[in-house]
């Protein structure tokens, strides 16, 4: 997902396979190349982690020489504080001992040169931990963040964002990217809507007519054709102005309305009680609160979806295109 305002700057997307995957956007100096990676569980065989580190590699390696590189993801790996990793691990991890996804990790960096920046931001441990397990009990770090070393100073923060809600076992990790990049002047069009309701009514549409055949007398005809298209075209849209009038864009989600936004602020709060205080009765009242939600949110757009579609019938046996 990419903001609309830097869609322009993006070169390429390439998805390589189901772990792994490329983004390439341009800067003002230099470009930068963003890898998502999903790398396997602990418990994968070692062929498997062989297999996706050659494919990482592979891809690292095509990347042009100018790129910044940052390696973002799930790593599914704990990086610890042993000294034989102190020249690309931080101060700032959650875990003392690196399992063996760790090491993975830790001598990719090593051979690449680069450095796993979401271990050197000092934060508080639960703005550390990335994942939390099934009964709430164990909270890992395993989302990582790499990038060059040479170029370790574009990433200025990396932490864990607890409060927005996914219904995961993972946090969002955000990090933060010094980049400039070429900003190009766009011209804005703006959407006119006209209101729909207005259209269909004869007693509107009459009066725009009206309205629209006046005002093109009174004005009268121009010799020149550009002057008179122009003439045209203001009239026509003053009298829709004044007669049909416009009607806000309607949103993405026509089926959310109040209920809906009710329903999931009491799920979100009873999310941040269980984060805060982790007992039994706080998940359960969690998953009691994320149930009738999401079964709240399916009704109503069901809902939705069934009146559209009875309009549409409704229409067709008028065969009112």
């Amino acid at each position: 997902m990419i903001r609309n305002g830097i869609k322009k700057n993006i070169l390429s997307f390439e998805p390589y396979n189901e772990r792994l995957r490329k983004l390439r956007i341009t800067g003002k100096f230099n470009s930068l190349s963003i890898v998502s990676v999903l790398a396997p569980t602990e418990e994968k065989d070692e062929e498997e982690k062989e297999k996706f580190y050659e494919d990482l590699q592979k891809i690292h390696d095509k990347i042009p020489k100018h790129d910044i590189v940052i390696i973002m993801g799930d790593l599914n790996a704990k990086i610890g504080k042993e000294e034989v990793y102190q020249q690309v691990v931080g101060k700032h991890t959650l875990h003392e001992s690196t399992n063996r996804n760790g090491e993975w990790v830790c001598e990719y960096a090593i051979a690449n040169n680069m450095k796993i920046v979401s271990t050197y931001y000092q934060r508080k441990r639960i703005h550390l931990g990335t994942w939390t397990s099934p009964d709430g009990n164990t909270v890992n770090q395993i989302d990582h963040v790499m990038v060059e070393a040479k170029r370790k100073g574009v990433v200025e923060d990396v932490r864990t964002m607890r409060g927005p809600n996914c219904d995961w076992d993972h946090f969002l990790v955000k990090a933060k990217i010094k980049q400039k990049l070429i900003r190009t002047p766009t011209s804005v069009i703006k959407q006119i809507k006209w209101n729909q309701n207005n259209l269909m009514n004869t007693t509107k549409l009459k009066q725009y007519r009206t309205c629209l055949c006046n005002k093109l007398n009174k004005k009268g005809t121009q010799q020149d054709i550009e002057e008179e298209w122009a003439h045209i075209k203001q009239t026509i849209i003053e009298a829709a102005n004044e007669n049909i009038q416009t009607q806000n864009m309607s949103t993405r989600n026509e089926w959310w309305d109040e209920e809906c936004r009710q329903i999931i602020t009491q799920k979100n709060e009873a999310r941040r009680k269980y984060l805060q205080t982790k007992t039994r009765a706080n998940r359960e009242a969690y998953e009691a609160r994320r149930t009738e939600a999401n079964r709240v949110c399916r009704r109503k757009k069901q809902e939705w979806i069934n009146n559209k579609i009875k309009h549409i019938e409704e229409l067709n046996d008028k065969t009112e295109t």
